[in-house]
This record gives structure tokens, C-alpha cells and sequence, in this order.
């Protein structure tokens, strides 16, 4: 802003039209940044009751599941912790930030994107919320965070967690994290 003022004392109105569009943006940068903070803090809340899990060839798609309610803006399956044979999908609950992932997921990815996803990191239980994010060049690290959330009956979805084996326990920690399972 303090650059902005300055350019505006010492440059002719003339190209005071150059700056307009920059700062447009910017005001919906700051916008945007409101809706983003929530979904931050429930990332935290996650991150501290749950650590990372590396997994290799996790399914995805972008396509509509039908065993899924409501909005997905594309999904993952991973291994129910209870039954590990049984995959469960976590589906993006919103469309903001996911497009670096849609371009890795999508059918027609190039072979290098679609390797960029081919593991990925979860911090969390499938059953009811996690954190996904894509490995570091190196592998050793998670970075790309997104929110990944279990349509079950809090959502309107069709399960109860208790049809995927999840214990008292289990749902504790899970309400620790910020889930509202409404079927124990």
C-alpha cells in the first residue's frame, strides 16, 4: 500500500490505471483469506490427535462416487483402520485448493503428475476426518495439505461408525479432532 502511494505521488494519473487490476486482486486475496482460516484450524485439529501414515498407491478419482453423500470434489480410499481389507473413501469437501491435486488425478494426467500422488500422506482416521498431503521430491516430508472429511450420517451420509468397528475409544479421538459422528 505505502508502494502504491508513493507511485501515485511521483507517476502521472495516467498510470494509475496500471495498478487498478493489482489492486483488485489484491482485495480479493484478503477476501478469500477470511474463508480459508476455518478450514485451517480444523487442519490443526486434526494434525495434533492423529500423526502421518505414508500410503503407497492409495485409489482416487474424480469422478461421483455413488456410495458417497452429498459434494465431492474428488476422493481417496484408504484402509479402514478396523478391517484393513475394507477400503473407505475420504472425498475433498470443498472445491477451494484442490486444483493441484485434480491435475495429478485426473484420467488423462501425464505419467510424472499422476507419480507425484502415487504416495501420499494421511494424518488421520478414514473413518471420519484426515489430512492429506503429496511427499516432498526427497519423500521424507508432507507438504500440499488438504482436508479430507468421511460422509457418515453427521454429513448425511448412510453408515454409522460403528459399522466400520470404530470403538468408543476411536470416537473420542475422532471428537478431539472436531468430528460430530451422529451415530456411535
Amino acid at each position: 500500500m505505502a508502494l502504491l502511494s508513493l507511485l501515485a505521488v511521483f507517476l502521472s494519473p495516467g498510470y494509475a490505471i496500471l495498478f487498478v487490476p493489482f489492486l483488485i486482486y489484491s482485495f480479493y486475496r484478503a477476501f478469500i483469506q477470511i474463508f480459508v482460516f476455518p478450514t485451517l484450524f480444523r487442519m490443526r485439529r486434526v494434525l495434533q490427535e492423529y500423526s502421518w501414515n505414508l500410503h503407497s498407491d492409495a485409489v482416487h478419482g474424480l469422478g461421483e462416487r455413488t456410495d458417497v453423500v452429498g459434494r465431492q470434489y474428488g476422493w481417496f480410499e484408504f484402509p479402514n483402520p478396523a478391517r484393513p481389507g475394507e477400503p473407505l473413501p475420504m472425498v475433498f469437501p470443498r472445491h477451494w485448493g484442490v486444483g493441484w491435486w485434480h491435475r495429478r488425478m485426473a484420467p488423462r494426467a501425464a505419467p510424472a503428475l499422476k507419480a507425484q500422488i502415487g504416495v501420499v500422506w494421511l494424518a488421520g482416521d478414514p473413518r471420519f476426518i484426515g489430512v492429506i498431503a503429496a511427499p516432498t521430491p526427497d519423500g521424507t516430508k508432507p507438504r500440499r495439505f488438504r482436508f479430507l472429511s468421511q460422509q457418515t450420517g453427521a454429513d448425511g451420509g448412510r453408515h454409522s461408525v460403528a459399522s466400520w468397528g470404530a470403538t468408543d475409544e476411536d470416537i473420542e479421538r475422532g471428537r478431539r479432532a472436531g468430528v460430530r459422528p451422529a451415530q456411535p
